[in-house]
């Protein structure tokens, strides 16, 4: 029996202000696994990932998400899914407990639930010292925990991350990958994660795909020998097929 993609990109193109932006992109995550999507800057990660989780749509093409279209997506899968995009997720005159305990609700947990599990994110994060603080204090570095804090509070299914470990220090990263890892392991989630440095993804991804342009162009094997330079690799193949005439 196969089991079905958690995620899911099916041909998906878009154009933003009349500039293409994605061009007929196939992607998929399944339980269990990390798949990270690299990329140059302006290489169209954002705009995917915000197709995926319904912020825009595709002009062509389809999203899914735990088997069900995104374009239909109700409470039931949105309550599965976790994600952090571009900037994280703190109104910055609530505290970080506040802001944690806010996205568990929004996630459909009770209040003693919700506030059980804030205490466990903020924890496992190392912000117990900066609970009570307002956000809009913090360094940039507890911001980027404190979103991702509330991007897991609700032990999610689905998990889409846009650059997690910016501003994260050696140590924040290490205990990020540990926690995506653990939620593969004991729940099985499906995790999306974007990056434009490969050595931190190639240390939690089970699969890497490369997105040049609006174009799924190749993978990578995370532990493949000079990762970097088969990444350029691919990149500059690309450009040169798109220069050679018709």
């Amino acid at each position: 029996m196969i089991t079905p993609a958690a995620i899911k990109a099916e041909r998906v193109s878009k154009a933003l202000g009349g500039l293409p932006v994605l061009d007929d992109v196939s992607l998929d995550v399944g339980p269990s696994e990390i798949h990270a999507l690299v990329g140059l800057n302006g290489a169209g990660k954002t705009t995917l990932m915000r197709i995926l989780l319904g912020m825009l749509k595709p002009d062509r093409g389809s999203a899914h998400l735990t088997g069900l279209p995104v374009s239909g997506a109700g409470a039931q899968v949105w309550s599965r899914v976790g994600q952090m995009l571009e900037t994280p997720f703190a109104y910055p005159e609530l505290t970080a407990r506040e802001n944690v305990y806010c996205s568990a609700r929004l996630h459909g947990m009770d209040r003693d639930a919700a506030g059980s599990a804030a205490g466990r994110a903020l924890s496992d994060l190392g912000l117990e010292q900066y609970a009570t603080r307002r956000s809009g204090t913090l360094s940039l570095g507890n911001r980027q925990r404190v979103g991702l804090a509330a991007a897991l509070v609700h032990g999610p299914d689905v998990l889409v991350l846009d650059e997690p470990t910016n501003a994260l220090d050696p140590r924040g990263v290490i205990v990020l990958r540990r926690l995506l890892q653990e939620a593969c392991r004991d729940r099985g989630a499906a995790i999306l994660v974007s990056s434009h440095h490969l050595d931190e993804v190639a240390r939690m991804a089970d699969r890497i795909s490369v997105l040049h342009r609006g174009r799924i162009i190749g993978t990578l094997q995370p532990g493949t020998v000079d990762l970097e330079r088969r990444f350029f690799d691919l990149v500059l193949q690309s450009d040169l097929q798109e220069q050679e005439p018709l």
